[in-house]
């Protein structure tokens, strides 16, 4: 996402397509970030945290609660979860209540309800839980008596990121083909009506499919604004538009937190979440188009008129030799016979260069989403206010996007995503291996990881971009993205993974998958103070490209 101002070393040999060059237009006229950027970026703020409510709603909506067994022979009506004979009936096997087991009968006289002496239960024999008792009601695992199905319960994250999987390249095709501000406001009034039907499902299959349902045609949202915003910028801003864009999200992320302590009974939650971004449909007709966009397509007469817009909301003016550029490109490509495209897996598969980036960039994707998202669903269960946990996580993230910012056009795209991947293997294999009763280290360790891949994740949104020329971005963009799903539908199984099999197992996944993407980033072009490719040729050269300067 970024490059340095361009430099002029005098006129290119232009193809019809490359007459007007968008970025030296901004640099050179109409501002790289003016007021116009500026108001873009606020305007998108908002379905960027509406995209954070919705990804991280499910943590708290379907997250553990506590609960023992029901025992017949003691509870009342209405049974109390911690009453005094609990340690009569459940077992402690490490310290803690059993969640799913009770104290076999050793009597079958019933000393009558609210007592429960200790001869009543033999204490060598347990057996499984028939009924529970919930600690509270504010989780599905209440509505969907999930006590001790882990694995159910986490299934509801896996499935619904199939969606977003899903979700991807339907996005990107209507992005590239209709325009970003399509794609943004289809997804999100998509989000918004879907997630308002499921608040009020009473089974477990709908509200699956809802999740799914929800993901698959909403969940584009992000993507659509990252994509808008970023091809309105200037090269030599670019990078602070994208790490405004991930500082926007983790900021949604905290809101969400502080909402779920808030409100935390799961409809009412969910209800409060997802009935603003209804709204975001207005976007429509507030927005306007990506000019970079209309250019691909051959829409210059609508270029024009929105770089004028620019030009008058940042006080600059549009040269008439621009201008002129404009409308004979216009008038050139209705004159133009367009040679018919091949399809695009045709051109990737024909190309060595775009096809080895398109098998190594979803493998990073892969990694960030399994430990970007991994981390956070598991910050729930570390020690302490699970709420807080959760805050504090996602907040560590702004710091690591900033540095970013700081880096990224100082040492390069690559440096940055290799000491970013490593550094977080390394938290990731101490955390795993840390002895206990160290909680401070441990969240101080955990704390550092999630810096670390907050830092890889603006990295690599920025390196994808540069990685694909401008009339397939969105589309290859969306492909490396989509493959990535793969490990956000991985991460919501790793609670059940260290409850079920191995406690350290997730952190020892997580570190694995870094280690292996830091080397993966040797096998592609620093990207660094180079001109955004607009076509397959020019993005295959690009280390070859005419570097830029401020």
């Amino acid at each position: 996402m970024a490059s340095e101002g361009k430099m002029e070393e005098g006129p290119e040999a232009p193809a019809p397509n490359k007459t007007v060059d968008l970025d030296t237009i901004l640099t050179q006229e109409l501002g790289q970030f003016g007021r116009y950027q500026i108001i873009t970026l606020l305007l998108a703020a908002l379905p960027i945290m509406f995209s954070a409510f919705a990804s991280g709603e499910y943590i708290f909506t379907t997250g553990r609660i506590p609960s023992r067994c029901l025992i017949p022979e003691c509870d009342g009506p209405s049974p109390e979860f911690s009453p005094p004979w609990k340690p009569n009936a459940i077992p402690r096997p490490d310290g803690s209540f059993d969640n799913c087991a009770r104290f076999a009968n050793s009597s079958e006289t019933n000393p009558g309800s609210n007592t429960c002496p200790a001869w009543l239960f033999d204490t060598s024999r347990t057996e499984e839980c028939q009924e529970y008792v919930y600690e509270h009601t504010n989780t599905v695992v209440y509505d969907f008596d999930m006590a001790c199905d882990e694995w159910k319960r986490s299934q509801i994250g896996s499935i619904r990121t199939i969606g977003t999987l899903l979700v991807l390249p339907i996005t990107g095709y209507i992005s590239d083909r209709w325009g970003r501000r399509v794609a943004l406001t289809i997804n999100a009034f998509n989000t918004g009506w879907i997630g308002l039907v499921r608040s009020f499902v009473n089974s477990y299959e709908w509200f699956l499919a809802l999740e799914v349902i929800e993901s698959t045609v909403g969940a584009g949202a992000y993507s659509s604004c990252y994509i808008l915003v970023t091809e309105l910028v200037g090269p030599k801003y670019r990078v602070v538009a994208g790490a405004t864009i991930s500082t926007l999200f983790a900021l949604g992320q905290v809101v969400l937190g502080f909402i779920a302590w808030g409100v935390q009974p799961w409809r009412t939650l969910t209800q409060v979440l997802y009935a603003p971004q209804l709204l975001v449909v207005c976007y429509f007709w507030i927005l306007s188009e990506s000019v970079r966009w209309l250019m691909s397509k051959g829409r210059y007469e609508e270029s024009e008129q929105i770089l004028l817009k620019v030009a008058k909301t940042n006080k600059k003016e549009l040269s008439q030799k621009s201008l002129e550029a404009l409308r004979s490109t216009a008038e050139a490509e209705k004159n133009m016979e367009k040679p018919k495209e091949a399809w695009l897996p045709i051109l990737v598969l024909r190309s060595r260069t775009i096809l080895s980036r398109c098998c190594v960039s979803p493998i990073w994707w892969i990694t960030n989403t399994l430990v970007y998202y991994g981390m956070n669903i598991n910050s729930v269960n570390l020690v302490g206010n699970s709420y807080l946990n959760y805050v504090v996580v996602a907040a560590v993230e702004i710091p690591g996007y900033w540095t970013a910012i700081l880096l990224l056009d100082r040492i390069g795209r690559k440096p940055v995503l290799v000491c970013g991947y490593w550094l977080c293997a390394i938290c990731q294999f101490t955390f795993a291996f840390l002895p206990e009763g160290n909680d401070g280290l441990a969240m101080a360790v955990y704390l550092i990881g999630k810096y670390c891949i907050a830092v890889v994740m603006t990295s690599v949104y920025v390196y994808t971009a540069e990685l694909y020329p401008t009339k397939y971005r969105h589309s290859l963009f969306a492909f490396s993205s989509m493959i990535g799903r793969l490990g956000s539908i991985t991460a919501p199984l790793t609670p059940a993974l260290a409850q079920e099999v191995w406690e350290p197992l997730p952190s020892v996944l997580f570190g694995s998958f870094a280690l292996l993407s830091g080397a993966l980033i040797f096998t592609t072009p620093e990207t660094l103070g180079t001109t955004l490719p607009d076509t397959m040729e020019e993005a295959e050269q690009l280390k070859n490209r005419r570097k830029t300067t401020t």
